[in-house]
């Protein structure tokens, strides 16, 4: 991934940005020349056709906003033989020592498993936290995937289609969660109703360009047709 330029994080309110840069995954130039500035406070839904570059902009962002950002990959990223609560305490594995997080692992810290739990239950995976993710549904899978990013306790929210694997009502209640506990959110969705509905800005991206940048609220959904016309 290059990156040919930068900009200030304490520039204007900007958090993060790209001036002509040039981003790549595997070799593949995705985006030529990228111009784009977050604002602190943001919230942004990235739409667009599978394969158009959004994972590539999300971590781009990521690790130019380094400890700043909680991490959901779209891939959910988690251990399959260890237990929810395990896979959300290691959203903070940085925070505790290598000696805390083996003992933690073998006999989970009262003070870690209540402030877990207690984010369980916000996200509807009471009862669940003993159990291993791989005998969980898909949908507690990514709800647990959401549930270590929040763990991280952190100002800005990125996420890869965190809410592809739930029906839309809890999709919007996972969205309002997100939103509530972060100052800044960038966001990668397929649903349009749920971008326009629960974020200020939309940007769509086609064929390595931004070709909508727009406040949500001067946008409808036909409006964003244009992202997933196929040839």
């Amino acid at each position: 991934m290059l990156d040919t330029a930068t900009v200030d994080p304490g520039a204007s309110g900007v958090i993060a940005g790209f001036d002509h840069a040039c981003l790549s995954h595997d070799d593949h130039i995705v985006f030529p020349e990228l111009t784009l500035r977050i604002q602190q406070g943001d919230r942004i839904a990235l739409l667009g056709r599978s394969g158009v570059g959004k994972s590539t902009l999300l971590e781009a962002l990521r690790l130019r906003l380094d400890d700043q950002s909680a991490w959901c990959p779209q891939a959910n990223a988690l251990v399959p033989t260890l237990s929810a609560y395990h896979n959300i305490y290691m959203g903070r594995l940085a925070h505790f020592s290598r000696w805390q997080n083996l003992i933690n692992l073998l006999r989970p810290d009262p003070t870690c498993w209540q402030e877990i739990s207690e984010l369980a239950d916000t996200l509807g995976l009471d009862g669940l936290l003993r159990r291993q993710v791989d005998q969980l549904s898909g949908g507690q899978q990514q709800r647990v995937a959401i549930a270590r990013a929040l763990y991280q306790k952190r100002p800005v929210f990125i996420g890869d289609e965190p809410v592809a694997s739930v029906d839309p009502r809890q999709g919007v209640r996972l969205l309002d969660l997100i939103n509530a506990r972060h100052q800044t959110c960038v966001v990668a969705l397929h649903q349009r109703e749920l971008a326009l509905a629960h974020f200020d800005r939309i940007i769509g991206l086609d064929d390595g360009r931004i070709i909508i940048d727009a406040p949500a609220n001067e946008l409808s959904a036909s409006d964003l047709d244009v992202l997933y016309v196929t040839d």
